[in-house]
């Protein structure tokens, strides 16, 4: 391993900018278990891994992180503790920074997959947010995430962070209409759902009427004002999160978590669209 050159510094600091994110179709990892997973996704053929900056201390505590750099062809820059601060946006860096391909995939190759279940951010602009409910997903065993063109870069350092490498795991399509999404989706054969708080749906009565065993794509919306009306009426249903005590509503996340969760018990159930067993 040697230092980085100062140009290759400066153009790993600008991919803290989403224009040139956009640009160089490269991003920022940060963290040993997001460098992990970069160095063993493979994102269009390629390795998701580009390059690994990192500090002497966390080659000498993450060495498997840095061998796996170096088996994915990644180019491998031994940086100084300062290097890699200027890289993180973290209060306390893990010592790990990389710089990794995107890894979005078309909406087309999302529907042609005819996907069980799938997580919709419509209008969602916390990148915080968004990086939760794609580990939600990830952890419910969902088939896709598809972030609308309303909806925060998926790139984000913050949305990158809080996937918490699931990121990685998943088929993301970016920057579909939220009219395109849904209708594409329904045309796969998923029933399309909007997550709303005052929805005229019950989760619970769902489950019990087993309308959560097929294919389902759930629409989850702004943080602060939910789904636009206009959205809403696209969808097949509007279910609302049943609330049992005296909170005033959940987050974007811990709703989305409820809802991907509700589908994937009952798609594992006898009868859904999933076997009990994994493949």
């Amino acid at each position: 391993m040697n230092p980085p050159s100062a140009a290759r510094v400066s153009a790993a600091r600008r991919l803290g900018r989403r224009t040139f994110r956009g640009r160089e179709r490269r991003f920022l990892a940060e963290g040993p278990q997001a460098v992990r997973e970069a160095a063993a996704h493979r994102a269009a053929g390629e390795p998701a891994l580009a390059e690994l900056f990192c500090t002497a201390e966390a080659a000498e505590r993450h060495p498997d992180v840095v061998e796996a750099a170096h088996a994915c062809g990644a180019r491998v820059h031994l940086a100084s503790d300062g290097t890699v601060e200027e890289l993180s946006q973290t209060v306390t860096p893990q010592g790990l920074v990389g710089v990794c391909r995107f890894l979005d995939r078309p909406f087309a190759d999302v529907l042609a997959a005819r996907p069980a279940l799938v997580a919709v951010l419509a209008h969602v602009r916390d990148p915080g947010n968004a990086g939760t409910v794609l580990r939600c997903a990830d952890a419910a065993g969902a088939d896709a995430v598809v972030l609308t063109d309303a909806s925060v870069d998926v790139y984000n350092p913050k949305c990158v962070r809080a996937s918490a490498g699931s990121l990685f795991h998943l088929p993301v399509a970016v920057g579909v209409p939220v009219g395109d999404a849904v209708a594409g989706l329904r045309g796969a054969g998923a029933r399309v759902l909007a997550a709303d708080g005052v929805g005229e749906h019950d989760l619970d009565a769902e489950l019990d009427a087993d309308r959560l065993a097929g294919p389902t794509a759930w629409v989850f919306g702004n943080e602060a004002w939910g789904l636009p009306a206009e959205t809403r009426a696209l969808t097949d249903a509007a279910v609302r999160v049943p609330i049992h005590g005296l909170a005033e509503s959940l987050n974007l996340a811990t709703a989305a978590a409820v809802c991907l969760y509700a589908s994937a018990r009952a798609q594992r159930a006898p009868g859904g669209c999933r076997s009990v067993t994994p493949s």
